[in-house]
């Protein structure tokens, strides 16, 4: 299962107090408190809390419609060329998520708003390296190409790199991880993943890390892979059940006979 991105705005020293606040909540998986500091005056936070409610949805498979409100005001205050590509980029991973988790098909409406976002977010600009990330997620999930998804996925890593967004290369290491995975690349994969779970460790992106220690476990032998999985569930259960999508590759193997 996919997971998300969004800036990692409050991770440092020296950030914006409310930024830090928006942080902590948000790695903690306490989505709407975080959206809650956020007054929606301006494009630029009324674009943050739709990002916020959005990753929501895709951890937790609720609060559809509070995402959906959210975004809509954030498309009404978007005036620039950046402001309305990134609205457009959050409609995307909006319809993407509702696509992924069955609520209902909206394929082509997430195609339709990020071909929309790549047409206004110039590539270099700010959120286009995210933008490239979640055109690798629709690729990969949606499409079932993984080439394509490896194309999209190495642009938005060489962009996360340039534009030192520590967070969003955690999510193209782990991604490409899978991939390599997919093919047999045990040693790339088993890096890729590494490099991920040390980034979100770092960050103390606590609602990230339980999907990167389980992606670990996958490429990794016994006993290791078994001690990751078990930290895993215990941060999956810490943090009551979240990302919902987490359960089916936590399962404990059926008893044999």
């Amino acid at each position: 299962m996919a997971d998300t991105a969004m800036s990692g705005n409050g991770t440092t020293a020296g950030d914006d107090p409310l930024q830090t606040a928006v942080w902590r909540l948000r790695s903690r998986a306490c989505w709407a408190d975080a959206a809650a500091l956020l007054q929606p005056v301006t494009a630029a936070a009324a674009m943050q809390r739709t990002a916020l409610l959005v990753e929501r949805c895709l951890y937790t498979e609720q609060g559809w419609a509070e995402a959906e409100d959210a975004l809509r005001t954030a498309e009404a205050l978007a005036h620039s060329d950046d402001e309305r590509g990134a609205a457009a980029c959050e409609r995307g991973q909006l319809a993407y998520a509702s696509t992924l988790h069955g609520v209902r098909d909206r394929a082509d409406e997430a195609r339709a708003a990020l071909g929309r976002a790549a047409a206004l977010i110039p590539p270099g600009g700010e959120g286009r390296a995210l933008l490239d990330f979640r055109r690798g997620l629709l690729a990969e999930n949606l499409a079932h190409s993984p080439q394509a998804a490896r194309a999209a996925y190495r642009r938005a890593h060489a962009g996360a790199t340039a534009q030192s967004d520590a967070l969003l290369l955690s999510f193209t290491w782990r991604h490409l991880a899978g991939l390599a995975l997919r093919d047999g690349e045990l040693a790339e994969a088993r890096h890729g993943f590494a490099e991920s779970l040390r980034i979100r460790e770092e960050l103390g992106y606590l609602v990230g890390t339980a999907p990167a220690l389980a992606s670990l476990a996958d490429a990794e032998v016994e006993p290791e892979a078994s001690r990751l999985r078990e930290e895993a569930r215990r941060l999956y259960r810490l943090l009551g059940g979240v990302p919902t999508w987490l359960a089916r590759q936590l399962a404990p193997p059926a008893a044999s006979a």
